[in-house]
């Protein structure tokens, strides 16, 4: 049951007194260098593979660049949704009216999740309210404009949550910080972010209902970009996420609180989005990734079979991720009636079928001492409890494959994961380091992906 505007505002008034409620673990104060010290839960770099939904009033348009922002490009004057409004929809037509035409007929949470499931992601984070302001859940303080007031009349987030938790998959949502033209929001930024006004009455307010109402594992910040964490109050806010509220034990966050904070404060590290940096990072990081290569978050009704990657793609930087030492979220648009298209399943289910086979070189990995080795294939290495995966981007052009920075000993053993149970032959290629590999016949795979285990290396 969602909580109304009376409980959520008394429990902003007691945030401050949490703050300083006694007890016996170490509590964190509101202060940068006390938030970023805290451990990052296990579960979530263990779970390395995480599937991104946006949907919301933008999917009904369902057009342009990015287009979770119509609204935003419409009311900019930007010539091709002005061209697009005018060739489709009547004079006067407001973005407002596109609500009642987001009814999410065929959504079916049960089915959602078990395309999540099937693809082999261990985590999914929900847009619950994106920066036109829609929230897909009975916000107390959205009258009007929630899934549960206006076109689906559904709790869209409550659903989703009770399917994905059915089959053990962790919860996370994201949400929007600020809204495109909120009224309250539009006086704040007019003062230079001195009143508060829109933080006291929607966003703190919202974020504090979605943890008490829905519990989730994740929350993934967003929207914060104009004005410094001081005034959105975050430090506040997650002092009494670690400190206080039902999900402190587990619960992760992202590094979206105010300008100046991503790459910098928060749980782990998102930065820009598609974030790939270019050497290990010093700290947990994730890369939020669309599988529309158009770059759209949000569904395109107008997307072609062209604009999606293709498996190899997705699984190639997948796995440069996750050797990286990062997490990889996978997004999906779904379409205003609640469908995710076909090819987006295809490609999710394509992705599990993958992990299926090479999933132990994947989860709960860690980086190795090398990355990357360039040889007659691309090779990325993980590991976990002492071995070694070298996974192949490209199937060897030869028999004989070599694998140059691993060092064997009397004890190595090489497989292929398609194969665990028989040992492949091998021969070491200097005194010092790298190995050969007689690589079997193999048929063509779907991925162009595969993984070698090498246990007995240094």
């Amino acid at each position: 049951m969602a909580l109304g505007p009376a409980h959520i505002a008394c429990l902003i008034s007691l945030i401050p007194l949490l703050l300083l409620a006694p007890g016996c673990a170490a509590r964190y104060t509101a202060d940068w260098a006390s938030l970023d010290a805290r451990p990052l839960p296990q579960w979530y770099d263990d779970a390395k593979f995480g599937i991104f939904i946006h949907w919301g009033v933008f999917s009904v348009p369902g057009f342009g660049q990015y287009s979770e922002w119509f609204w935003w490009w419409w009311a900019s004057g930007r010539q091709a949704e002005v061209d697009f409004m005018k060739k489709n929809y009547p004079p006067g037509f407001k973005y407002a009216d596109f609500a009642p035409q987001f009814r999410a007929e065929f959504y079916n949470p049960d089915d959602w999740a078990d395309i999540f499931k099937a693809s082999g992601a261990r985590y999914i984070v929900f847009t619950t309210k994106h920066h036109e302001g829609f929230t897909n859940w009975p916000s107390p303080v959205s009258w009007n404009w929630n899934s549960m007031d206006t076109g689906p009349h559904r709790d869209l987030v409550g659903e989703l949550a009770v399917a994905v938790r059915k089959r053990s998959l962790r919860l996370g949502l994201y949400h929007s910080m600020f809204e495109f033209f909120n009224p309250h929001y539009l006086s704040d930024r007019a003062s230079g972010f001195k009143t508060q006004n829109f933080v006291a009455l929607k966003t703190l307010p919202e974020l504090l209902n979605l943890v008490m109402s829905y519990k989730p594992d994740l929350i993934w910040s967003d929207g914060d970009w104009e004005a410094p964490d001081t005034y959105w109050n975050s430090t506040q806010f997650l002092a009494w996420l670690y400190n206080d509220s039902p999900v402190k034990e587990e619960v992760i966050v992202n590094d979206r609180w105010g300008k100046g904070c991503y790459c910098k404060h928060g749980g782990y590290f998102n930065c820009a989005d598609r974030f790939s940096p270019g050497e290990v990072p010093n700290h947990k990081w994730e890369k939020c990734q669309d599988l529309d290569a158009f770059m759209s978050w949000g569904y395109r009704r107008n997307m072609k079979l062209t604009d999606v990657m293709d498996l190899p793609s997705v699984i190639k930087d997948f796995v440069s991720v996750v050797a990286m030492g990062g997490n990889y979220l996978l997004n999906v648009g779904a379409n205003s009636d609640g469908m995710i298209v076909p090819v987006f399943e295809e490609r999710l289910r394509q992705i599990g079928a993958w992990l299926g086979i090479n999933g132990e070189a994947i989860y709960a990995s860690k980086t190795w001492r090398v990355q990357k080795d360039n040889t007659t294939a691309p090779v990325w290495y993980t590991a976990k409890n002492g071995t070694v995966y070298a996974i192949l981007l490209g199937w060897p052009p030869k028999q004989s494959f070599q694998l140059p920075s691993p060092k064997t000993s009397p004890a190595t053993k090489v497989t292929l994961l398609d194969y665990p149970k028989v040992p492949l032959k091998w021969a070491p290629m200097t005194q010092t380091a790298g190995l050969t590999v007689l690589m079997p016949p193999m048929p063509p795979s779907p991925a162009n992906a595969w993984c070698l285990k090498l246990e007995g290396v240094a």
